[in-house]
């Protein structure tokens, strides 16, 4: 397992603070309980400091044009049909995944195409799981134009903790599903809209993991 390029500051300042904090206790509180707890404690938390920032090893091969793949570890907690006022101005099948502090929170490109817009929008930090926060909290914007299923937008979305957001492409890039996308660092979301006629694989409620789990498959436009 690797570790993300954008955890490898954070957890050397976490290792440094947690190891500071046990050369303290172990110095003024040798051999007693609340030294080991403290040593169990602050080990617990740097593995769960790793999980967080690590890059799972999973690639696809080929374009796979026509599925859409999780851009990210998380929990579907929104299928539905909604009116994506932004871009498409028109109907839109949404899908949501959340990410808990347990999850990897490395994103991933969802389909093979060009990148037509990025943007960076800044907005509140309301709980990630709530329906509002896919409109109001701070999130970037990826539009992707795929070859033959029109164009699909992916929002990369702050929670209550998560304050920043790092997104790698930019337009006019062609990408390849399963690559690099970018991160967001603590409790977070991710929203797709897909076309009406996308067939929905996932269902609400659903782990998925991304470059594994495929939410939906494409239907051609002239079809």
């Amino acid at each position: 397992m690797a570790v993300h390029e954008e955890g490898k500051k954070p957890l050397i300042r976490i290792f440094i603070c947690l190891f500071l904090i046990n050369v303290i206790t172990f110095y003024f509180l040798p051999n007693t309980l609340f030294s080991v707890i403290i040593l169990t404690l602050s080990l617990v938390l740097f593995a769960m400091s790793v999980n967080f920032y690590k890059k799972p090893n999973r690639e696809y091969k080929g374009d796979l044009h026509g599925l859409v793949n999780s851009p990210t570890d998380g929990r579907v907690v929104v299928i539905e049909r909604v009116f994506e006022k932004d871009f498409f101005k028109e109907e839109r099948i949404q899908i949501s995944i959340f990410m808990t502090f347990f999850n990897a929170h490395s994103n991933w490109i969802p389909v093979s195409g060009k990148i037509t817009h990025v943007s960076h929008v800044p907005g509140n930090f309301y709980a990630a799981y709530l329906p509002k926060s896919s409109s109001e909290n701070e999130h970037s914007n990826i539009l992707i134009e795929t070859p033959e299923h029109g164009s699909i937008l992916t929002k990369q979305i702050a929670g209550a903790i998560a304050r920043r957001i790092v997104t790698y492409v930019k337009e006019g890039e062609d990408v390849h599903i399963g690559s690099p996308l970018g991160f967001i660092k603590l409790g977070s979301r991710m929203d797709i809209f897909l076309p009406l006629n996308s067939e929905i694989l996932v269902n609400i409620g659903e782990e998925v993991r991304a470059n594994v789990t495929f939410l939906a498959r494409l239907i051609k436009e002239d079809n």
